[in-house]
């Protein structure tokens, strides 16, 4: 019963994403897009931060090491949200879009806090 009422949620929220996409290739080459511009810039933004922080040393080396646990559990989390069935490549890049974003915002913050 609990597994049945999941599946329902799971294809109430990623099914009209899949019909969607397969309508068109132009749609299906606009998620890939998409996806492909904000995992890149997510990944400049965590760079760009890392570099603002600077040198590992004692204190920053505990700021890199959380950002990492928190880039780890939202790849988990996203492992056990996003579907495996289908579109798992376009939803692959979004999974890294948001685990380099949780580990990016935690940087930005924790250096604000902590250096500005």
């Amino acid at each position: 019963m609990l597994t049945n009422s999941i599946s329902d949620i799971h294809n109430a929220i990623f099914n009209p994403l899949r019909s969607w996409a397969e309508q068109s290739t132009g749609n299906w080459n606009m998620l890939i897009g998409v996806g492909f511009l904000l995992v890149m810039g997510s990944a400049i933004f965590l760079y760009a931060v890392y570099k603002k922080i600077g040198e590992g040393d004692e204190r920053t080396n505990q700021i890199f090491l959380k950002s990492s646990f928190y880039m780890l559990g939202a790849i988990i989390l996203c492992d056990m949200i996003f579907p495996k069935e289908y579109m798992w490549t376009i939803f692959f890049l979004f999974k890294y879009t948001l685990a380099f974003l949780a580990a990016g915002i935690y940087m930005a913050v924790r250096y604000k806090k902590d250096f500005a």
